[in-house]
This record gives C-alpha cells, sequence and structure tokens, in this order.
C-alpha cells in the first residue's frame, strides 16, 4: 500500500496501524517546516534524540532554510538534510518495518513519500570474551547482541572489498534480520544459492531463540541426532578463520553466536587454544580432545560391563577393582553418580559467577562423601564418573559435549539392561545416528573422513605451521603483488 498525498490520510493510517497513545514507547511530533505541515514518527529508545534534535533545529531555522514552502521533497532531502543515512520511501509496508528496526520516518504535507531518518541506537552490552569459549592468549573480545557490532568486528580484521554481508528478514512478526558474510571468490557459489533460496522459503512467525532456531529451520534432524549440525562460535577470530577458508557465516540479529556453514563433525572438536601455542603443543591438545571424545561416550558403559557382568575378568585384569561385591547395585551407582555429576555441572553453569565455582567444588565433595558412606555409590563408580565428566569438559563445544552425553547415557541403559549385547546394540545405533546426522546442503557430516581426503583429515588432526596452513593461492598472490611492483 502506498502512501497518500495527504498528510492527514497519512496520520490516520498510522493510527490504525500503530497503537499510538496507548504504547508508551511510540514517539509523535507535528512539525512546521516553514509554512509546510511534517509530521514525525519513531519509537523512543532507538532513536537518538540529540541527531533528530540538531536535523530538525536546522529545518526550522529561516536562515539555513529560507523558502517558506516545499516543491521539491527530493530536492529538499539533498539540499536540507546532510544526515547521510536518510532515504524516501513511499511504500507503507517498508516503512512500517523501518520504523519497527529504529529509524524514524517524517510525513510531508503534499507528498506521496516519507523521508526515513536512520538515527537509531540500540542498547548493547560492551564487547568482551565469550565464557564459552576462553583462551589463555589471544584477543578477548567476542560478539554481541547488535548485527552492526559483529559485522564490524569481521571487517576489522578482514579488509578485503569483496567481503560482503547480504541482509535477509526472516519471521513473519518478528523481521529479523539475518546476515550472510561471504568473500566473493572464496565461497562455494552453489552453497550460497542454497541459502538464500532456503532463507526465503522459510515459514516462520518469529526466531524465537535468535541463532538456535534458525539452525534448527536451516537443518531439520529426528529426536535420536543430538549432536549440533551447524557450529556456532562467539569469537571473530573463529569465524574469520572460516571466512577465509571459504565457509558461509550466519549472523542474526540479537544474537551473540554467529553461524558457521556448512559444519562438519571435526569442527566441533576445534578449539581456538590451538592456533595461540606452537604447532607441536597445539597437536598435542588437538590429539588429546579427539580422545576424551572416546573416554566420555564409553568409559563409564564399559565399567558397568566389566564390573556387572563379568567381574571375575575385571579382578583379573586389574582394571576396575570393587570394594563391594555387589554387581547387582553397580548398575544403580553408575546412574547416580551420572546424573548427580549432570546436575552439579547445570547448577554450576546456571549460578551465579560469584559463587558458581565454590558451589560444584563444595558441592560434589559432600555429596560424593555422604553418598558413599550411605552406600548410595562407589569409590570406583565415582572415580570412573568424575573422569568421564572431565573428558566432557574438555571438548570445546558445550552443544558436541551435551550430545556425547546424550548417547553414553542411552549406551549406560542398553549396557545396564543387556550386558554385552546390550553394550554392542547400542554402539551399533549410536554410530548409525553418527553417519545420518545430516548437514546444511547436502555437504558430509564426516568430510574429509567421507568423502576421504587425507590431506584435509591430517590438517585437522595435527596443528599446522602458519606459514603451511595458508592457502596456496594466497602466496601465489603475493608473489604476483611483488612481481608487478618491481
Amino acid at each position: 500500500m502506498r502512501l497518500s498525498n495527504s498528510l492527514t490520510q497519512n496520520i490516520q493510517q498510522a493510527y490504525g496501524i500503530f497503537p499510538i497513545g496507548k504504547s508508551f514507547d511510540l514517539i509523535c511530533r507535528d512539525l512546521l517546516l516553514g509554512k509546510t505541515r511534517a509530521w514525525l514518527l519513531g519509537i523512543n529508545g532507538m532513536c537518538k534524540t540529540e541527531v533528530l534534535q540538531q536535523i530538525f533545529s536546522d529545518l526550522q531555522d529561516p536562515l539555513f532554510a529560507p523558502q517558506e514552502t516545499i516543491g521539491d521533497l527530493e530536492r529538499y532531502v539533498s539540499s536540507k538534510i546532510g544526515y547521510i543515512q536518510t532515504e524516501l520511501c513511499a511504500d507503507w509496508d517498508k516503512i512500517v518495518s523501518a520504523v519497527l528496526c529504529g529509524p524514524c520516518a517524517l510525513f510531508v504535507d503534499g507528498f506521496s513519500e516519507a523521508v526515513l531518518l536512520d538515527t537509531r541506537s540500540y542498547p548493547a552490552r560492551s564487547i568482551a570474551e565469550p565464557d564459552t569459549e576462553r583462551v589463555t592468549a589471544g584477543s578477548r573480545d567476542g560478539f554481541v547482541e547488535t548485527m552492526l557490532f559483529n559485522a564490524n568486528l569481521i571487517r576489522r580484521r578482514i579488509r578485503d572489498p569483496k567481503l560482503t554481508f547480504a541482509v535477509r528478514s526472516i519471521g513473519y512478526e518478528s523481521h529479523t534480520d539475518v546476515a550472510a558474510a561471504y568473500i566473493d571468490g572464496y565461497v562455494d557459489e552453489a552453497l550460497l544459492k542454497a541459502l538464500f533460496s532456503k532463507l526465503e522459503t522459510l515459514r516462520v512467525t518469529s526466531l524465537t531463540m535468535g541463532a538456535k532456531s534458525l539452525e534448527e529451520l536451516l537443518v531439520p534432524k529426528r529426536w535420536y541426532h543430538p549432536l549440533p549440525s551447524i557450529q556456532q562460535t562467539q569469537r571473530p577470530d573463529v569465524a574469520c578463520s572460516y571466512l577465509m577458508e571459504g565457509n558461509l557465516l550466519l549472523i542474526v540479529d540479537n544474537s551473540p553466536s554467529v553461524l558457521i556453514l556448512p559444519s562438519t563433525i571435526f569442527q566441533f572438536t576445534q578449539s581456538p587454544e590451538d592456533y595461540y601455542k606452537s604447532p607441536v603443543v597445539g597437536s598435542y591438545s588437538r590429539l588429546l580432545r579427539f580422545f576424551c571424545i572416546f573416554i566420555s561416550l564409553f568409559l563409564l558403559p564399559v565399567f558397568l560391563l566389566l564390573g556387572r557382568f563379568y567381574p571375575a575378568l575385571a579382578d583379573s585384569l586389574a582394571l576396575f577393582p570393587l570394594t563391594r561385591n555387589d554387581p547387582g547395585s553397580l548398575f544403580l551407582y553408575v546412574l547416580f553418580a551420572e546424573l548427580a555429576l549432570d546436575l552439579f555441572q547445570y547448577s554450576a553453569a546456571h549460578s551465579p559467577s560469584s559463587y558458581s565455582g565454590s558451589l560444584s567444588i563444595v558441592g560434589g565433595l559432600i555429596l560424593s562423601d555422604v553418598a558413599i558412606d550411605l552406600h548410595w555409590v562407589s569409590h570406583e563408580v565415582m572415580f570412573y564418573a568424575a573422569a568421564t565428566m572431565l573428558s566432557s569438559l574438555a571438548l570445546s563445544s558445550v552443544a558436541f559435549s551435551e550430545g556425547i552425553r546424550c548417547y553414553r547415557l542411552f549406551l549406560l541403559l542398553l549396557t545396564g539392561l543387556f550386558g554385552l549385547w546390550g553394550f554392542l546394540a547400542g554402539s551399533v545405533l549410536i554410530l548409525c545416528s553418527l553417519l545420518t546426522t545430516p548437514s546444511f546442503g547436502g555437504k558430509s557430516y564426516f568430510w574429509p573422513l567421507f568423502p576421504f581426503n587425507g590431506r584435509a583429515l591430517a590438517t585437522l588432526l595435527f596443528r599446522r605451521p602458519t606459514y603451511r596452513a595458508q592457502p596456496s593461492n594466497v602466496w601465489k598472490r603475493e608473489r604476483r603483488k611483488q612481481g608487478a611492483a618491481s
């Protein structure tokens, strides 16, 4: 629907669309620009008041704007409004969407176009290092909930003119801005086209949980796929490294997490900490993290299998010496320890930071000591459960670690109920779940293991020096520049 030439009709239309007078944050103002009537509409708190005051102070100054009437609105805006982010719009849908996003709309009598003044100023928190991706060295900044700030953090690191941020609006009611960041010439064009096609066909009212909601919309999964299909990061250095490798980034407004497309299972085992250490130390940390995946998944189930169903074998191997000769209750011991440690992990994560550390440590010591005295659990069970939890915490991705925990609980239940056959069946079902985990764009979730790429797999398993990790075309481009300069 287009605007009318009559200011009175446009004001009436605005009153029919917006709850003006009912919602306290909607502001409107009658103005006179010379002898021409005008009307301003905006949202309080999203507009920079001092900028608007300066703009209209100049427009109402007879020395600056001596004309009494406005004959050409486009010429008037070009000559009298020096603010950069200004445009004319004649569509009511675009005006409503713009006002709800923060810009103000100035309606002028006699013209079927409104002047949009983008003086928005979102409330935002300061840029700080994300708690879930801390490193001992490196940058201390992280993404925030404002999309423009996040784009600036990326642009600051990659000053390439081909770096592009393509914006789409998602959600019938929320109209959430989603920016696809990519470097032209590096990105897979087929993947980029598939992403834009998917975003345009999404049917959703709002992205309630920001980046997480968009992830579930892009890659629908079944309940038996607990592992994440799309990697998220809150670190700009990690996001930029994937951009330089040809990946896509999805920046969702009001969300501090950035989605990385496409994603494979090996990406969830990477950590920026590896690249802030020497190649040898980084490779050791990475291999240890891979080993922790298997410890987190199989240590408790194997302990339960040998301790309950094969106690003689466990004693002969001296791997799991049980102080209590009651294999039947071992299943309950293991379940209690697993759930208790998960409870402490969640309580520490959601407690105020001032006492979350002391709460988890003191509570864990008290609970384990009392549980052992009450014969609810044994020393061996608590030890292997604690080793399992430490292995889970060593994984860099929280979402990946929680998916492994779901697999472990499933394997514990089958092992405790059916013994060796339950353990084997559970392992096969977990493998099937892993192999069928979907990823975006039809890419293989297990690349470069399948389809096999030995060079890429070695790069993922071992931390390579920077001069060897750079793409070959980077060095060739630099050599061409040096040759042209000489």
